[in-house]
């Protein structure tokens, strides 16, 4: 079989992820076959990392390639990942998180029966550092793309996770993941999967991700360092169609609050407090959202700079 009937390529970042590492590569080299792939990317560790991934390719030979990268971030991994890789659908598995059992076995069949999916939308497990699990199924989706759209960007009805989701090459030509965010870079590639192309649900777990503190989406440096910037990624770069800039006010001012939750939560009083102005500049009717606009009440009456 060629290298072009390749369905499936799994793409897993490293970058100063030794320890989970193998678990995360041995959950997908046990689930390969004929018409997949496996690339590891290790983005310039400074820990164990090549070693754990020389002795990996020591005990499982020719049954995975891996590369070496200078750091550039996330996006820049999935993207070397796009350019190395020549599977129709790309998997992007963090390298703490792992493949579910049978994952690749229910993808391949539901792709075969939804062979004009631009993306699958797939379940998860989500686990905590005491061991408790939590199962994840993803809803139904609307028939209108602008409502997927919303329900993704402002409503929070579609929920989307990498190692989640399979997603399809040609997606990808509306725009790579922006290498100028070392954080959210998925949601512009998301957005532009469920504006412009059929998506389809997988009702089972994909992966088990995991849960912890270190994670980047918690880095509110990083948060601030992309601030208001994914608005003009998601909407004026062409990733989505111009019928859908409706929902620009609104998830400027969404952004808005979840940067002023943060920047509260870190104790930055001024930057938070101006996050907020900003937010009921962009649309007044945030004020509705009362749980933020409690911590706004209770940060201006505490007198807290």
């Amino acid at each position: 079989m060629s290298t072009s009937d390749l369905l499936l390529s799994v793409v897993i970042p490293a970058y100063n992820y030794a320890q989970t590492l193998p678990r995360a590569v041995e959950s997908v080299i046990a689930q390969l076959n004929e018409r997949s792939e496996l690339l590891v990317i290790d983005d310039g560790s400074t820990d164990d990392t090549p070693a754990v991934l020389a002795d990996l390719q020591v005990r499982y030979p020719g049954q995975f390639r891996a590369i070496r990268k200078p750091n550039g971030g996330l996006s820049s991994v999935r993207n070397r990942g796009i350019a190395e890789t020549v599977g129709r659908y790309l998997v992007f598995l963090d390298a703490d998180d792992e493949l579910a059992p049978d994952a690749m076995k229910l993808l391949c069949e539901h792709l075969e029966q939804h062979p004009h999916t631009g993306m699958v939308i797939a379940g998860h497990w989500a686990v905590w550092p005491d061991g408790k699990r939590r199962k994840h199924l993803p809803a139904a989706l609307p028939d209108e793309r602008l409502e997927r759209l919303r329900g993704y960007l402002l409503d929070k009805t579609i929920g989307l996770a990498n190692g989640a989701s399979a997603i399809r090459r040609d997606v990808f030509r509306l725009g790579n993941y922006p290498e100028n965010f070392r954080n959210a870079e998925d949601i512009p590639v998301f957005s532009q999967a469920l504006a412009n192309f059929e998506c389809t649900i997988l009702a089972a777990p994909m992966a088990l991700i995991y849960k912890h503190d270190d994670s980047m989406r918690h880095d509110i440096k990083q948060d601030c360092a992309v601030g208001l910037a994914i608005v003009e990624e998601v909407f004026d770069r062409g990733r989505v169609p111009a019928a859908m800039a409706s929902l620009r006010r609104a998830f400027k001012a969404q952004r808005c609050l979840s940067l002023f939750r943060g920047l509260l939560s870190a104790g930055q009083f001024a930057e938070a407090r101006n996050m907020y102005r900003q937010a009921i500049g962009t649309d007044w009717r945030v004020v509705f959202k009362t749980s933020y606009t409690r911590k706004a009440l209770r940060l201006w009456l505490s007198g807290r700079r």
